[in-house]
C-alpha cells in the first residue's frame, strides 16, 4: 500500500469523526539495526583452561574421556578401522622410524598400517643438512582412489615438533594410477645407501645437502631407499620425488616455501643419465649406515664468550 492511499484513508477518518475526537496522526519510522558487537575478551580473573575456550563454558572433567571427539577425516586415515585377518601380518619397512616419532608428527604410524590386494603407500621424508625444517609427505592408494598427507616443522631442540604444519586431501581423479605405476619401477630393487662413482675418480664424501628417504610399502612387501647430496644419487628417484611433491605443494604455504625450487628435479635426472653414459654407476655405500629419517640432530655446545656467534644457516 503507498503513503498516498494511507494519508487519505487517514484523512477521511479525521473528517468524519465526532466533534472533539482527535485520531492520532502517527507513522512508525523503522530504526537502523545496531551492528553486530565485536568478540569480548575474557574476564582477566578467568582461569587458562577457560580462557582458551571463551566464550564457551570449559568442559566437564567427568565427562571429558568419554565425551565424543569429531571424527578425522578419511584423508588422514584412509586404511583405518580395519581389523587384522587371519594369517595377516603388518608391514615393517625397515626406515628407523618408531612409532612414537610419527605420532609426534600427527600422522598414523606406518606399521600399523594394514595394506591389502593393490594398495600401496609411498612416504618420503626430507632433511636438509643446514637446517631443522623437515617434511613427511605420504602418498595412500586405495583402489581408484589417492591421498595426501603431507607435514612440516623444525625437528630439534624442543619435546615436540617445532611450528608443526599439515594437511591431509584427496588427490584428483587418475593420481592412483601414475603412482601405482611409480611402484612398479626397477628403483626399488637398488641399494638402499648408495655412493656415485665414476672410472678414475675417488668417492665424494657427502658435506652438505638434503637427504630423501623414501619407502614404498605394498602387499607383503616394502622396500627403503635413502639418496642424499650427489645430484646422480638424488636423479635415480628424481621422477618420485617430483610426483610426490607435485601431489603436494600448492596446498599451504607454509609448506611450499620449504622448496623454493618446486618439485622439479630436471637437473638431478639429468645428472644421473650423464653418470650412466659415462660409465659410472650408483654402488652400494660401503660407510656406517645413514641416521633414520626421524632423527634429530643433537643439540649443539653453546659458544664461547670470546668466540663471536656465528649466524643461523639458511635451508
Amino acid at each position: 500500500m503507498s503513503l498516498r492511499v494511507v494519508l487519505a484513508a487517514i484523512l477521511a477518518l479525521s473528517l468524519s469523526a465526532p466533534a472533539g475526537a482527535q485520531i492520532p496522526l502517527f507513522i512508525p519510522i523503522p530504526r537502523k539495526a545496531k551492528p553486530p558487537e565485536g568478540p569480548r575478551a575474557p574476564p582477566p580473573d578467568l582461569p587458562p583452561a577457560e580462557a582458551a575456550v571463551w566464550p564457551f563454558p570449559a568442559p566437564d572433567p567427568k565427562t571429558w574421556w568419554d565425551d565424543k571427539r569429531p571424527k578425522a577425516s578419511e584423508a588422514a586415515d584412509p586404511l583405518g578401522g580395519r581389523r587384522m585377518r587371519r594369517g595377516e601380518r603388518l608391514p615393517s619397512p625397515d626406515n628407523g622410524v618408531d612409532a612414537s616419532t610419527y605420532r609426534l608428527w600427527g600422522m598414523m604410524p606406518l606399521q600399523w598400517q594394514l595394506v591389502r590386494g593393490d594398495e600401496m603407500i609411498l612416504e618420503l621424508w626430507t632433511r636438509p643438512s643446514n637446517s631443522v625444517r623437515q617434511t613427511v609427505t605420504r602418498i595412500v592408494v586405495r583402489g581408484g582412489d589417492a591421498f595426501v598427507q603431507a607435514r612440516a616443522g623444525l625437528a630439534c631442540c624442543e619435546a615436540g615438533i617445532g611450528r608443526r604444519v599439515g594437511f591431509d586431501e584427496q588427490l584428483p581423479e587418475g593420481a592412483a594410477a601414475r603412482f601405482r605405476a611409480l611402484a612398479q619401477l626397477p628403483l626399488w630393487r637398488s641399494p638402499r645407501d648408495v655412493r656415485v662413482e665414476q672410472p678414475g675418480l675417488a668417492d665424494a664424501l657427502c658435506v652438505d645437502g638434503t637427504g630423501y628417504d623414501l619407502t614404498l610399502v605394498t602387499a607383503g612387501r616394502s622396500a627403503v631407499l635413502h639418496r642424499a647430496c650427489d645430484p646422480a644419487e638424488v636423479g635415480e628417484v628424481g621422477e618420485v620425488l617430483e610426483a610426490m611433491l607435485g601431489a603436494a605443494l600448492g596446498r599451504d604455504g607454509r609448506f611450499d616455501v620449504i622448496f623454493p625450487k618446486g618439485a622439479s628435479f630436471a637437473g638431478a635426472r639429468d645428472a644421473y643419465h650423464a653418470l650412466l653414459a659415462e660409465g659410472g654407476r650408483l654402488k652400494p655405500n660401503p660407510d656406517a649406515r645413514a641416521p633414520a629419517p626421524g632423527a634429530e640432530p643433537a643439540p649443539s655446545a653453546e659458544p664461547d664468550a670470546d668466540t663471536p656467534a656465528t649466524a643461523p644457516s639458511r635451508p
